[in-house]
């Protein structure tokens, strides 16, 4: 085919390669749905364990159907011994590559290793949707010379996260808050890290092969780091009062405010409006208003370009939710892969179900022709 007869979709932008019967998102209108349910519907009523039965198994569970379910994730909560070895190991990597490694190694001690049926990838999936939190707060720990915190088996799945940071149990509000924030990130359609899950179960890999694929496309700042941007913006604006100018000194550079903007949304981030009443809330429990307050800072300094179609976006808020609760910042992309197993297992089993090679092409700019010369004759 001539160059002049393609038309590329760089980064496929606007390119539907699959269909899903998983998440709709609308960007133009703001509307996001898991296996048809509004997203706002399920931040005020759902949990994270009945958000994650609902995109693995397409229905809202019954109250026995959930416990099951319940009792399935929190029996998969231990890790195999020789997983804190490989953590140690790897202590002083970057928490995401260190869960990228952990992750991986675990696809050996999993009981259905070598079984790709969608059975076995949901059980396998279920298991890592509770094995990641333990990695995550392990390696926490162990980085900094203390032993693990066991997991619970009796809290919720948000809760006994928030407890093995210090073996503290967490309040009511700051668990469900926290449990939104997951139900939030479960899913987002086809984003960098789901399709790079897709595409390597597209060549019938297993499960913890597509998500350690997953999880290291979501190390890469661009797709993974926006709340970790945005508490250090707040650190560096201090005060609520210092907000707007420094909005208009980055704006005035040509640079990007943290936590506005999105790939797809271009009203607002229908998950943003979910988790900033719980910001307010949580930094008047601890104590700490101020970083509520230079949020709201920055949203002010911000409105002229909603008309643009640049909003506010879920990771604005998120960042400050989980510095309020005691994790460091480099924490806080490892805390959006716990949120996004379920998302990730889901996809990786509908892609299973009807698999196809992602074999894309690239369309080919360099020269033809060349006469090959031996390397004696080569100056």
């Amino acid at each position: 085919m001539k160059s002049d007869e393609i038309t590329l979709h760089r980064g496929l932008q606007g390119v539907y390669f699959d269909r899903s019967e998983t998440t709709f998102i609308d960007g133009k209108q703001g509307v996001l749905e898991y296996r048809g349910y509004n997203i706002h519907d399920l931040a005020e009523y759902s949990t994270f364990e009945e958000t994650a039965y609902l995109l693995i198994h397409g229905i809202l569970p019954t109250q026995a159907q959930l416990d099951e379910f319940d009792s399935e994730l929190k029996a998969a909560r231990e890790l195999p011994e020789k997983i804190f070895d490989v953590i140690d190991l790897v202590k002083d990597s970057h928490p995401m590559d260190v869960l990228r490694t952990a992750v991986s190694a675990l696809a050996s001690f999993d009981p259905e290793r070598g079984d790709n049926s969608p059975e076995a990838t949901i059980h396998k999936g279920n298991r890592l949707t509770s094995q990641v939190p333990g990695i995550v707060m392990a390696h926490h720990a162990i980085r900094r010379g203390k032993d693990p915190v066991k997991p619970s088996s009796t809290l919720g799945h948000a809760a006994n996260f928030l407890y093995m940071l210090e073996g503290n149990e967490p309040s009511v509000d700051a668990a469900n808050l926290m449990d939104k924030d997951f139900v939030l990130h479960a899913d987002h359609g086809s984003n960098a890290s789901a399709f790079t899950a897709r595409t390597v179960a597209g060549t019938a890999a297993d499960v913890h092969g597509a998500v350690t694929a997953g999880i290291a496309a979501l190390s890469g700042p661009s797709h993974g780091g926006a709340a970790e941007n945005v508490m250090q913006m707040a650190k560096e604006i201090g005060k609520p009062e210092n907000a707007a100018d420094y909005v208009r000194d980055l704006l005035s550079n040509r640079q990007r405010v943290m936590g506005f903007g999105h790939r797809v949304y271009k009203a607002e981030d229908p998950r943003a409006r979910h988790l900033r009443e719980g910001v307010k809330n949580l930094s008047e429990e601890m104590g700490q208003p101020e970083w509520y307050q230079i949020l709201e800072g920055v949203v002010d300094a911000m409105k002229p370009y909603a008309r643009r179609g640049i909003h506010v976006n879920v990771d604005f808020f998120a960042g400050v939710i989980y510095y309020l609760n005691g994790f460091p910042q480099d924490l806080f992309v490892p805390i959006f892969a716990v949120g996004r197993i379920p998302g990730w297992t889901i996809q990786v089993v509908e892609q299973l179900q009807h698999n196809i090679l992602i074999r894309p092409l690239l369309q080919y700019t360099g020269e033809h022709d060349l006469d090959y010369v031996p390397i004696s004759e080569r100056g």
